[in-house]
């Protein structure tokens, strides 16, 4: 199981701080660093203030050497899709090939009215996003010496060169996820390479995927070719002082986050990743909500990614 290390920067973050844990999952051998893509925080002052998701990720794709790195998810009200492409390409390219691209429809109502981003209703805005995924895996296909073009309301696109390539072959690995019961998991049978099920309990977690294996059916794909993900917040320590310690500090309640989370000891973490297994999960990202705990990392790259000490 692939096991990435996930964080909210909008919660209050530099590009130091996110530095340091991008280059602490690098040395603890973490299959990647995602990071959100907002700009509002949700809880707490916000500060230092917020950073750009794809400007951050362009430093650490120079600054860091092996990790995979990526959103989850950027949102589609955020930008235009012919820019996004490009900007994605470029920080692939600044990689060495080793970026993903989480898109969604955006949910944040208050984060749109506090920097002027304009909020359509939900149907548009699962519009705007199959027209994004659309235009974006268009631009990212087309080689050079030909031309793309899309018809659509909302992002009409003429005579593209087919200039927009990514370091890796056939474009950029792109997440789509959520609990939408029609129109998300279409979307991730058409356009993903992977599912994503997030924050979900374990057999919720089970019921997103038979959605999406379905969908993928319904358009002809072999469910086997979608990677099926799942984003969890973590939390453990090799006590129950240190496990109480760190839910205090990011604001939970440790009973709280063994139920939804992959949380409490280290074997109790080991059987929430074994219970998600049972359903093909083959990646987490695990939700890190204290930057400044690198401790934690060292303690989770323990307890799930190094095989358990025999009793």
């Amino acid at each position: 199981m692939d096991l990435r290390i996930f964080t909210e920067p909008q919660q209050g973050a530099t590009y130091d701080d996110l530095l340091a844990v991008a280059k602490a999952a690098e040395e603890l051998g973490f299959d990647a660093f995602f990071r959100s893509d907002h700009y509002l925080h949700m809880s707490g002052d916000g500060l230092p203030g917020p950073t750009d998701a794809w400007t951050t990720l362009a430093g650490l794709a120079r600054d860091t050497d092996r990790i995979r790195l990526g959103t989850l998810v950027t949102s589609a009200t955020f930008r235009l899709p012919g820019p996004l492409a490009v900007m994605v390409a470029d920080v692939d390219r600044m990689s060495g090939g080793r970026v993903e691209l989480g898109l969604g429809a955006g949910w944040f109502e208050a984060e749109h009215a506090a920097y002027g981003i304009p909020f359509p209703p939900l149907g548009e805005r699962f519009d705007r996003l199959e027209e994004q995924l659309a235009v974006i895996t268009g631009l990212w296909s087309t080689p050079p010496g030909s031309t793309f073009e899309h018809d659509g309301p909302h992002y009409p696109v003429r005579a593209n060169p087919g200039l927009v390539a990514p370091e890796q072959r056939g474009g950029v690995p792109i997440i789509v996820g959520g609990g939408g019961r029609r129109r998300t998991p279409a979307l991730a049978a058409r356009f993903a390479a992977e599912f994503n099920a997030p924050f979900a309990p374990v057999a919720q977690t089970g019921r997103l995927f038979e959605r999406v294996d379905a969908a993928c059916r319904d358009v002809g794909r072999d469910p086997a070719t979608l990677t099926h993900s799942a984003a969890q917040v973590v939390c453990v320590g090799r006590d129950d002082a240190t496990v109480r310690r760190r839910a205090q500090a990011i604001g939970r309640d440790v009973d709280e986050l063994v139920e939804n989370g992959v949380a409490g000891s280290f074997e109790q973490a080991r059987d929430r990743l074994g219970r998600l297994a049972e359903l093909g999960t083959t990646r987490v990202y695990l939700q890190v909500l204290d930057l400044a705990d690198l401790d934690h990392l060292a303690d989770v790259h323990a307890a799930l990614a190094a095989p358990p000490v025999p009793a």
